[in-house]
């Protein structure tokens, strides 16, 4: 069973908060897959992740461009898992797939977003009824991330 992790996004946006994540994820040695709710949001952060930082940025690639078993960071639209990930990433609404094959998921939500709230309850209910291990961290005023549950 994977342990799962809801990030309630309070502070910052994903934009923001993400990049910090899968360096953390890369340097565990960890391959990652992020899975976002739409083909626009996938193709956003694409380009986001070669520039969010002026001195570095995240190696990566999209599930439309060959080699996806190859690459440290893949971003999808679907359910698959092709670059054999350790770690996968759901954000904006994606609907997660069976996640007992991963060692860790993170939930990323916007905590000013009615309908990533509601949908993050639901998601907390299936993953617990699931079996996996669920904690709930929020992100308190300095952007730091706490555990609450």
């Amino acid at each position: 069973m994977a342990e799962v992790l809801f990030y309630h996004l309070t502070e910052s946006t994903l934009e923001e908060a993400l990049p910090g994540l899968l360096e953390r994820s890369v340097d565990r040695g960890w391959r990652v897959v992020v899975q976002t709710g739409t083909e626009e949001r996938r193709d956003a952060l694409d380009q986001h992740l070669w520039v969010y930082r002026d001195d570095g940025f995240l190696a990566h690639a999209t599930d439309r461009e060959p080699y996806p078993a190859e690459q440290p960071i893949l971003l999808t639209t679907g359910e698959m898992n092709p670059n054999t990930a350790q770690i996968r990433f759901l954000v904006d609404g994606a609907t997660p797939p069976d996640l007992s094959g991963y060692d860790r998921a993170v939930f990323l939500f916007d905590g000013h977003d009615a309908g990533q709230v509601e949908a993050a309850r639901g998601h907390w209910k299936d993953m617990k009824g699931a079996g996996h291990t669920v904690t709930y961290w929020q992100q308190t005023a300095d952007r730091r991330w706490e555990r609450k549950a």
